[in-house]
């Protein structure tokens, strides 16, 4: 196929990690030579984890036009564009915005059910102790609306919130994850271009993971959780990447998961330890639902079907046969044959 390369371009791939890696450090380091105990410090963090996230697309930018890789049809192999077939991208892309908050919610259930948090589904009395003590000094509870109310309104702004700002931001990682280095990898093979790029997502996150973002932990413990969560999930955002054959699934998909981080605190009961290691889509209770999710993709043959993107219509010749696609259930033309001139289409 036209996006698929046959050989893994090892030096490319070097120089995107190097740069990811590289980049992600550079980004951080004002961090690193900050009091993590000052409050301006979280304001700090606040502004360089979204440039940090950044990071994977410049390096993204500078392989695909510094080492032309790949050299043609850049759109199509980074699963930018063209968006067709439609009904297959924009289904997948639904199934990521509500499946991956969905996961969000069964996690929560799951951390439950193995006693790891008691839930007040009730009277909220966690969700309730946190939002009393973050009043000003002197200001009486009586002023804030019913918890049930401002849970339901959170719950139905998650999907937005999902969309804007989350995937926007999220969009800087994906198109060099799964943009650009699952196709890169490939060549590989699925399960190891997929655990092998979920395990370098994972340990790029570590200039942020060791000033204890993600887990609270400030040594190789929180970089090693995180690079288990990165490929656990990293293989379902892969498969919605190579079974929709664009990256904007899985765009959608890391934006809703940033929503569902702190899901687990609407429901905790107060008192109650919420270990983020044990509760959270990003602990435990979310690696049992997605390696099931995982389980069943591979049970059903879905991690083997790879379809590309449709060719975008400026690159088929005018008198190209006309196809009927089964699947789709919409006409296209046959891409051009191989000795065709290749085209460059971004």
């Amino acid at each position: 196929m036209a996006t698929q390369t046959t050989r893994v371009r090892w030096g490319a791939v070097a120089l995107f990690v190097v740069l990811a890696y590289g980049l992600a450090w550079l980004a951080a380091l004002p961090l690193w030579l900050s009091d993590l105990s000052a409050p301006s410090t979280q304001i700090l963090s606040a502004i360089l984890a979204p440039v940090m996230m950044l990071t994977p697309a410049i390096a993204t930018i500078i392989v695909v036009f510094v080492m032309r890789a790949p050299r043609t049809h850049r759109a199509r192999f980074l699963g930018l564009w063209p968006l067709r077939p439609a009904k297959r991208v924009v289904w997948l892309t639904v199934a990521a915005l509500f499946g991956s908050i969905a996961i969000g919610f069964a996690s929560v259930a799951v951390a439950a059910l193995l006693g790891w948090v008691e839930l007040d589904l009730v009277n909220f009395s966690g969700f309730v102790a946190l939002n009393e003590a973050a009043l000003p000094a002197g200001m009486e509870a009586s002023v804030l609306p019913p918890a049930g109310l401002l849970i339901a309104v959170q719950i139905a702004l998650m999907p937005i919130a999902a969309i804007l700002p989350n995937s926007l931001l999220a969009f800087g990682e994906e198109l060099g994850w799964r943009g650009w280095l699952l196709p890169a990898l490939r060549p590989l093979g699925t399960w190891p271009a997929l655990l092998l790029s979920g395990a370098i997502w994972g340990v790029w996150h570590a200039p942020l993971t060791l000033l204890g973002h993600n887990y609270g932990l400030f040594d190789w413990r929180g970089v090693a959780l995180m690079t288990v969560n990165c490929v656990l999930w990293g293989v379902l955002f892969g498969w919605l990447r190579l079974r929709s054959g664009s990256v904007w699934p899985a765009v959608i998909a890391h934006g809703a998961l940033n929503t569902t981080g702190g899901l687990v605190m609407l429901f905790a009961a107060v008192g109650s330890e919420v270990r983020v290691e044990l509760v959270t889509v990003a602990g435990a209770a979310g690696w049992i639902v997605v390696a099931l999710i995982v389980l069943v993709l591979t049970l059903t043959g879905q991690l083997r079907i790879q379809p590309e993107l449709a060719p975008a219509r400026n690159e088929l010749p005018r008198n190209a046969p006309v196809r009927h696609d089964p699947e789709h259930n919409e006409p296209e033309r046959t891409e051009p044959a191989d000795n065709a001139p290749a085209t460059t289409d971004l």
